[in-house]
């Protein structure tokens, strides 16, 4: 495979990016040479992102937020989801944790990812 090499570098980087645009209006069939190598260079790209520019865990309570927002949803659709207005207010502002009953609800009726919702978060016990 010509011309691949390690990502030491941003300039290795920006390279291998330049390199796979090429095959995205003409994807390459697998197993064949140039589909290798799309595949190793794809690889090199996540590699160096995982590496350079990590992703943290997705907060559940943000998800919500999140999902409320691009979705048009509104709180008191969040309270209709979960039970109660007192229970949606509660959650929102991490006063009460999420149950598996409300993962699933959420994940199957607003399709937010339940690994997303199962992830660990902080709880304001405060007053």
């Amino acid at each position: 495979m010509k011309d691949i090499r390690p990502l030491r570098s941003e300039a290795d980087y920006d390279w291998t990016l330049l390199e796979v645009g090429h095959y995205f209006d003409h994807q390459p069939n697998p197993g064949t040479p140039e589909g290798d190598r799309f595949a190793v260079l794809t690889d090199l790209i996540e590699a160096y992102e995982a590496h350079h520019w990590p992703v943290g865990p997705v907060d559940p309570i943000e998800a919500i937020r999140y999902r409320m927002e691009i979705g048009g949803k509104t709180h008191k659709d969040l309270a209709a989801l979960l039970g109660s207005r007192s229970r949606a207010s509660e959650i929102l502002r991490r006063k009460r944790a999420l149950t598996l009953p409300m993962i699933h609800r959420l994940n199957s009726e607003w399709g937010i990812p339940a690994e997303v919702l199962i992830t660990p978060y902080h709880l304001d016990k405060a007053a």
